[in-house]
């Protein structure tokens, strides 16, 4: 097994001694050690350190971020590294999920209701196949890694293996199909469907781009071909192929038959219980709901929230671990394989609060009659059972918590930036007139053309503070929660762009914000201890400015808390050995230098003007007319489309709201001409 990383540059910095000492540390043969951390500030180029660490210990890995824009971009940077190797994607698949629950103090049920992304499912498939056909497999995915997925062994040996010459006839294979829920449909082929012409089966599996074209001479299988969907072109000739299920949920016919009678003893058992305590309503609700499911399961073996019953389908006891993705790794690879945790100071509390707010949902659910006691072991992994499951364990962060540093092996440091990027210098100012400084500060910077960010500890403090700034002629804005995220992305270019020069905010200036405009960081109330004002609180704070070469920082305090104290000594740490490499190889830091992005209809939201004045004026920039209008529509669509395609779900939410805004545009231009004719 090879995992070949195709980059052309080398590692440099600290990053060839931490690929050195982590590829020690994980293919040690003496000793096992089930935890290491990579601390890597911003910058570092912890991504990379981590793709070398892989081709170097060759093992399987599956890569876990917090949140799926984050998974994504991880995603696109592993593919770029490894682009002959199975790099693969796992999120939820839901483009929108309302999850089912009740409320009871307003006797409230809502139903779950969700919108499948199409492409997120096709990669999910495409995921599970690779786990079992490749050695060299690197699944890049959210939390969801966690969530049930259906039994591997159930979904394996599932799986209809095609080969040239193998004797089956056509209706039987179709057959087959069915029952490993694909959907026979003569008119056209799409995911998890096949069609019948002839002699010929076209199948297109869940996870492909492509379909399989199977001829038959008689009763056996002539050639087995990979066609392009929208030409017809045939791509190439293969020996033989095998087709996964359509769903990951999978039971042959006697299991749904025994699952069925299992679900429906189950059922009467919970139907005493609660007539046994007066409750009939929910009695009557539950068995209703249930018969219906019964029903569907033994119709066409599926039904909506077949999940809830996959404690009794893969035959687990109560209380049980679910079957995740995590044990389609096990399956195939044992404990040989790595699992990254990146950001962990945030994924490793996620990973261990999933299952206690899953709990009381579901509890509620069955208390009421909605749920059979089944539905509770349809549920996230416990993160005592996480660990069980997985091998190795690599932590990765800028800021690792209390959890990842006391229970590594070794904390491996990666501090050197490439770039030559030094971390900021800090300053500590009294809170006495802090903001006359503050504004001072802030007017060098706008004289620079440089931005400034500053941390308050309440969302009313960053309002009156911006309304302040403004008074005195500060262009400033506010960005707390309240805000929708597309109005918070567009806020962050706008701060890029200069449309305004000062950011003021909570907790959301810590992670993940990319803003090398900023030169000036300055956290109010420093010294005020706390979740916000914690040492890995502040270091996330404070590397905000680290990706601009005149980046300072200023703390407002009155006295230098522990975790200020912290803080400053890790920065100055940071600067000095930064500081001694660029001095050592010559480099003179330069700020990173980033694209704004410019679509069509950016300046809507910040202008008085009305909708159609800004269409009109975008258009005429580009020699276009009104009535050009339907081509625009049509071209932000099928941007819209291909950005959610390749995983740009900040971009994709950028165009929907534009293409929203386009058709109420178009709208009321067709509503006055109606009118005019009229």
């Amino acid at each position: 097994m090879d995992f070949n990383l195709k980059i052309d540059y080398k590692p440099s910095g600290d990053q060839p001694k931490a690929i050195d000492e982590l590829t020690e540390l994980l293919n040690n043969q003496q000793e096992f050690y089930k935890y290491q951390t990579l601390l890597g500030v911003t910058g570092s180029g912890k991504t990379f350190t981590v793709a070398n660490t892989i081709q170097n210990i060759k093992k399987p890995t599956l890569v876990l971020a917090p949140n799926k824009a984050l998974a994504a971009q991880l995603f696109n940077e592993f593919k770029e590294f490894f682009p002959n190797n199975a790099v693969e994607f796992f999120i939820s698949y839901y483009d929108y999920y309302q999850p089912e629950s009740y409320i009871p103090s307003t006797d409230t049920y809502i139903e779950k209701t969700a919108s499948v992304n199409e492409e997120i499912d096709r990669l999910r498939h495409a995921a599970t196949r690779a786990i079992f056909e490749r050695d060299d497999v690197i699944v890049v995915s959210s939390v969801s890694a966690i969530y049930g997925l259906g039994a591997p062994d159930s979904y394996f040996q599932a799986a209809v293996k095609l080969c040239q010459g193998l004797p089956i006839e056509r209706d039987t294979l179709a057959r087959a199909l069915i029952d490993i829920y694909f959907e026979r449909n003569d008119f056209e082929v799409d995911r998890g469907k096949f069609r019948i012409r002839g002699d010929c089966m076209d199948i297109m599996p869940s996870y492909e781009e492509e379909f399989v074209r199977i001829e038959f001479f008689g009763d056996e299988i002539d050639k087995i071909s990979i066609v392009e969907v929208a030409s017809g072109t045939t791509l190439k000739e293969v020996e033989e192929i095998t087709v996964y299920p359509a769903k990951h949920y999978v039971a042959d016919k006697d299991s749904i038959q025994e699952a069925c009678e299992e679900i429906d003893r189950q059922l009467q058992v919970r139907l005493a219980e609660l007539r046994a305590i007066d409750k009939q309503l929910e009695a009557a609700r539950l068995n209703q709901r249930t018969c219906y499911d019964i029903e569907m399961l033994r119709e066409v073996g599926y039904c909506n929230g077949i999940e809830n019953y996959s404690p009794i389908l893969e035959k687990r006891e109560a209380g049980s671990a679910p079957q995740t993705l995590i044990d389609y790794f096990v399956k195939r690879y044992d404990h040989n394989w790595l699992t990254v945790i990146d950001e962990s100071h945030i994924t490793t509390p996620q990973l261990q609060g999933m299952y206690n707010g899953d709990a009381s949902r579901k509890q509620t659910l069955i208390d009421f009659g909605f749920r059979l006691p089944s539905a509770r072991d349809n549920r996230p992994l416990k993160i005592g059972e996480f660990w069980e499951r997985t091998g190795p364990i690599l932590f990765v962060s800028a800021t690792p918590a209390e959890y990842e540093v006391q229970n590594s092996k070794k904390i491996v440091e990666q501090v050197i930036r490439p770039t030559g990027l030094v971390d900021p210098v800090i300053h500590i100012s009294p809170t006495k007139n802090q903001i006359d400084d503050l504004i001072e500060r802030i007017r060098e910077r706008v004289d620079k053309q440089e931005r400034v960010l500053i941390t308050t500890l309440t969302k009313k403090s960053a309002e009156d503070l911006t309304d302040y700034l403004t008074t005195m002629n500060l262009r400033a804005k506010w960005l707390h929660s309240e805000l929708k995220s597309l109005e918070r992305i567009e806020l962050l270019r706008d701060l890029r762009m200069g449309e305004f020069d000062v950011l003021i905010g909570v907790n959301l200036l810590r992670e993940g914000l990319d803003l090398p405009e900023v030169s000036l960081v300055a956290v109010l109330d420093a010294d005020k201890e706390g979740f916000l004002r914690s040492r890995s609180s502040l270091i996330q704070i404070i590397g905000r400015a680290a990706r601009n070469a005149c980046g300072e920082v200023v703390l407002y305090a009155d006295k230098e808390t522990k975790a200020i104290k912290e803080a400053m000594s890790t920065n100055e740490d940071y600067r000095t050995r930064q500081l001694a490499y660029n001095e050592k190889h010559g480099i003179i830091p330069k700020t990173i230098e980033k694209s704004h992005s410019n679509n069509l209809l950016d300046s809507l939201r910040r202008t008085n003007k009305n909708a159609e004045e800004i269409v009109a004026e975008e258009l005429a920039s580009q020699d276009l007319e009104i009535k050009d209008l339907p081509k625009v529509i049509k071209k932000v669509e099928k941007d819209m489309l291909e950005a959610a395609k390749d995983l740009e779900f900040e971009r994709a939410t950028q165009l929907r709201d534009q293409l929203k805004k386009l058709r109420e545009v178009a709208a009321n231009i067709n509503s006055k001409k109606k009118k005019v004719s009229t």
